[in-house]
């Protein structure tokens, strides 16, 4: 073995030791805000307010999480958040199929022009104020509709839903024409039965999606009973916050009014876990999906 050859396995490990470290450094930085996070809420409230609460939990309590899960919203919320998530999931999913499909067939005439026109709508729309009006007229605001159909079909979803079905071998319609199938038929026997992948990316793609929708819930839902669990915790959070700036605004404030303030800072932790806590659980078994629609349509053999 050469100097030279050693010399170079030394520059390989210091090197290697660099990336490692950079990398550990980088998870540290990603990770360390969630964990604070969850130390948070789960710590005394008045530890958390004096900033104590650093790596470790310190006076571990559960006021904040019985604060939030004893308002009967809370249920109500995900109640509804679970409905928009399961049937807008199954409606995203038929009207992304109804339409990357037809396109993806190289016998349907006009397939390009629609895909330009799809391709136009991801970077140029009417507007909030137009798009509430429409939906004001068409009666969608404040109904469960409103959550649903609007966004029934993601372009790029469908992009990339199309781009699958496009790879599969079109000798397969070729030999179902053959045999009688009609197109309905091959679509229901033939191209699902074989996207199995790609429609488990759709899954996570909209039931993500449906799961935070926050934005659309508020500006066309005031109802109360119809309301998103982040809508609702929204909600939680500016009372709390409000309620703090009021007694923080009144001068000197009384020692159960400090014990509030130091509670809704809790609040503010238990919030978000108990928002984001059924995606925590689920993306470790989802993450190889969301690879592997990052992939799809990205190499052509």
């Amino acid at each position: 073995m050469s100097k030279r050859h050693i010399r170079q396995s030394h520059a390989d490990r210091i090197y290697d030791a660099i990336v490692l470290f950079l990398i550990i450094l980088f998870l540290l930085i990603i990770l360390y805000p969630l964990w604070f996070v969850i130390i948070a809420s789960f710590s005394n409230s008045s530890d958390v307010t004096n900033g104590s609460v650093i790596f470790l939990p310190k006076g571990f309590s559960l006021e904040a999480y019985e604060k939030v899960l004893s308002d009967p919203k809370i249920m109500t919320g995900y109640r509804n958040t679970i409905f928009y998530t399961v049937a807008g999931t199954l409606l995203n999913l038929a009207g992304t199929v109804a339409i990357a499909y037809p396109l993806s067939r190289k016998d349907f005439v006009g397939r390009k022009t629609i895909s330009v026109i799809l391709t136009f709508t991801m970077f140029f729309n009417g507007g909030l104020i137009p798009t509430y009006l429409i939906y004001k007229q068409l009666g969608l605001i404040n109904t469960v509709w409103v959550m649903l159909i609007p966004g029934m079909v993601n372009v790029y979803n469908m992009i990339v839903m199309r781009s699958f079905f496009e790879g599969l071998p079109y000798e397969m319609h070729e030999a179902a024409f053959i045999d009688g199938c009609g197109n309905l038929q091959i679509l229901l026997r033939i191209v699902l039965p074989l996207s199995l992948p790609i429609l488990a990316v759709m899954v996570i793609f909209y039931g993500v999606t449906h799961w935070n929708e926050y934005f659309n819930a508020l500006v066309y839902i005031s109802a109360q009973e119809l309301k998103p669990l982040q809508l609702i915790l929204r909600d939680i959070l500016i009372t709390n916050t409000t309620r703090v700036s009021s007694m923080m605004s009144g001068g000197a404030a009384t020692t159960g009014e400090m014990d509030r303030i130091r509670t809704a800072e809790s609040i503010k932790y238990a919030v978000a876990i108990v928002s984001t806590l059924p995606v925590l659980c689920l993306y470790p078994f989802l993450q190889k999906h969301f690879s592997k629609g990052v992939m799809i349509g990205a190499i052509k053999g």
